[in-house]
């Protein structure tokens, strides 16, 4: 297993208990002789911290493992920028759900130190890159690591848009949309849509139509290496979005071309070594227990 000396932490703002958390977590690892790393944002909350300070790009060159304070969408934002730098990461979870930040902060000690000590798994996630063309020429970019979402924006009309996979053509849809999820994204927006629960080691995409005006338009499970291609009609009356992790929007417009597939390199998600998938979701989305023998 690595050894961790460098470590960087990255919190969600506006949170008390992302602050109370952070205080905790930054004695701990002083405790170790280890060398902590704020992102500039965390650092404002810690006055007098005494720590080097540095931005989230940055980060990924010269921590050995980042540790991300809050819910899933913080670490979601956090996985885009560090993926490419092969660098770990570890949630503690400040959030509702949690499916990605594995680390109780009642625990947070405890959990942490067997991190520091090898005691943990490795899973990799990948993301999925979304380009939009207009005229064959890229007018936005960005990527995800739960799921690429075509919609409305803000109006309520249905989008027209033509679906191909490996540059064959599947379907043309009226909708509300359409989302583009992967393993990882498939217990978030996806599954509200109707979408399957796929286990993070498929290498597979579902496509999850919202609101089709055909009712025979059902989620689609495909090899996760294909490229999407999305043609959006052109007699569409509304400029559509296209988001990314709900978090990173782009505005498309009647005939643009959107563009998505699998990025090169995958996030780096550590795990506790009692991680169990399954209870996971048994947890979070309220699955019964075994049945009394």
């Amino acid at each position: 297993m690595e050894q961790f000396k460098h470590i960087g932490v990255i919190g969600r703002q506006g949170s008390v208990e992302v602050v109370d958390t952070l205080k905790r977590l930054k004695s701990f690892l002083l405790s170790r002789d280890l060398h902590v790393i704020l992102e500039e944002p965390m650092a404002q909350l810690l006055p007098g911290h005494g720590l080097q300070v540095s931005s989230r790009k940055m980060m990924g060159e010269i921590c050995d493992l980042v540790i991300v304070i809050g819910g899933d969408g913080s670490l979601l934002g956090a996985a885009r920028a560090l993926a490419r730098h092969n660098v770990p990461v570890l949630g503690v979870n400040r959030g509702s759900l949690g499916f990605l930040t594995d680390i109780q902060p009642d625990h947070l000690e405890e959990q942490v130190g067997d991190v520091l000590d090898g005691k943990y798994v490795v899973e990799s996630r990948f993301l999925l890159e979304a380009t939009v063309k207009r005229n064959g020429e890229p007018i936005g970019h960005a990527d995800a690591l739960n799921e690429v979402v075509l919609h409305p924006g803000k109006a309520t009309r249905m989008i027209e848009f033509e679906l191909f996979i490996e540059g064959q053509f599947v379907y043309s849809q009226r909708s509300d949309g359409l989302i583009i999820s992967t393993p990882t994204g498939s217990t978030a927006y996806a599954l509200s849509g109707g979408g399957p629960i796929m286990h993070p080691r498929l290498d597979a995409l579902v496509l999850v139509p919202m609101f089709p005006h055909t009712l025979s338009s059902r989620p689609l499970v495909i090899d996760g290496n294909s490229e999407i291609k999305i043609v959006i009609g052109r007699k569409n009356p509304t400029y559509p979005q296209l988001s990314c992790d709900g978090q990173v929007h782009i505005t498309a417009a009647p005939g643009d071309t959107l563009s998505i597939h699998k990025k090169p390199f995958k996030l780096r998600l550590i795990h506790p070594l009692n991680h169990n998938y399954y209870e996971v979701c048994r947890s979070k989305l309220g699955w019964g227990n075994r049945l009394d023998t």
